[in-house]
């Protein structure tokens, strides 16, 4: 019964640690304020969706998954390695991580915006549009 205290313990330490390392991301989507995005879940860590689509996720604290597509992310991982990479797992896969220590606040709202505007639907994008253009 002991062992399955302490991996109830490791796994409440393990959300805690995601849900504080997610607190960047949160803040930079509350600003934005786009319409139809929640916080969900993907594959057990927090994340961005809207209408059920990905926008971005945590892979583990500190470090994010960000849906390019395969040219901007070679560009973004040679221009600032310091920022971008990737893992074997992601190679060839229209996704690259970036920690959040290093990566510009705009920078990282810019790039869920541009995932957003491509998956939210023409109704939600016209709704931001008319929102911000006041």
């Amino acid at each position: 019964m002991a062992g399955c205290q302490t991996a109830i313990l490791i796994y409440i330490h393990r959300v805690e640690d995601l849900n504080e390392a997610f607190e960047a991301v949160r803040t930079v989507w509350r600003a934005a304020g786009w319409p139809g995005v929640v916080e969900d879940l993907s594959y057990g860590t927090p994340a961005l969706k809207v209408r059920g689509k990905l926008l971005l996720r945590l892979r583990e604290p500190g470090i994010v998954v960000l849906l390019c597509d395969l040219d901007e992310k070679e560009f973004l991982m040679q221009a600032m390695p310091e920022v971008y990479f990737e893992t074997d797992h992601y190679k060839g896969y229209p996704a690259v991580l970036a920690r959040l220590e290093t990566i510009d606040r705009d920078a990282l709202a810019d790039h869920i915006e541009k995932r957003w505007r491509a998956v939210a639907g023409k109704k939600l994008v016209a709704e931001f549009d008319t929102r911000c253009d006041r």
